[in-house]
């Protein structure tokens, strides 16, 4: 086997595990994250109790590094190097997949931030410890609000498009009208992350809890 050849079947391997790690078990820790800070929309003790269940995961430096840190590293830095390699021509020749792919490359980078400066300040900062009393104090900073507003809409569109990335390359969207049935689904699953979000962050900030009343 040629250099080449090697170095061809090293590149399509590594972008098969970038795309899945993107999808399992980054954007499925996504989806579970929103829906355990959604209990936020409930009540502060239901969001406490969630928490510290949370928090009390056997094993939980070692889970969270084998299912979070280790994927997302991984598909942040081998992302940002085929970023580097590729050319974007999207002013050139405005097509929308250009423009989806300039979009994904930048949602990536600004989701990446973003999750690094989540968990140094929620993670690490709080030394694991999350209740709701600290993250509606922090919320009460209209920037903060915003920066979290930024960061989920980057997470979830990357997400979303990711997830269209992901079934063509993978196989299970081939055909033209299976591939915009993938864009579709991906495209519903960035504004219903992205909804999701916005709304945990406005709940905090205003101490709103709108599924209090039927939800146990």
């Amino acid at each position: 086997m040629s250099a080449a050849t090697a170095e061809s079947k090293t590149s399509y391997i590594l972008d098969k595990l970038q795309s899945l790690s993107g999808v399992i078990p980054i954007g499925a820790y996504l989806v579970d994250h929103l829906w355990s800070n959604s209990y936020a929309l409930v009540s502060i003790e239901k969001y406490n109790q969630i928490s510290g269940d949370l928090q009390t995961v056997p094993w939980r430096i070692g889970v969270e590094a084998a299912v979070l840190w280790i994927p997302l590293l991984f598909h942040s830095l081998y992302g940002f190097y085929v970023w580097s390699k590729g050319k974007s021509n999207a002013l050139s020749h405005p097509w929308m997949s250009n423009w989806m792919y300039v979009l994904q490359r930048w949602s990536g980078l600004i989701a990446f931030v973003f999750i690094g400066w989540h968990l140094y300040t929620e993670r690490f900062g709080g030394h694991g410890v999350t209740r709701y009393a600290g993250v509606a104090q922090d919320m009460v900073n209209p920037w903060y609000v915003a920066a979290y507003i930024i960061g989920v809409t980057a997470c979830s569109f990357h997400l979303g498009n990711g997830l269209w990335n992901f079934a063509c390359k993978w196989g299970i969207a081939i055909s033209p009208k299976a591939q915009r049935a993938a864009g579709w689904f991906g495209a519903l699953v960035g504004v219903s992350c992205t909804l999701a979000g916005i709304v945990v962050v406005l709940g905090f900030h205003y101490a709103w809890f709108p599924l209090g009343g039927y939800v146990q």
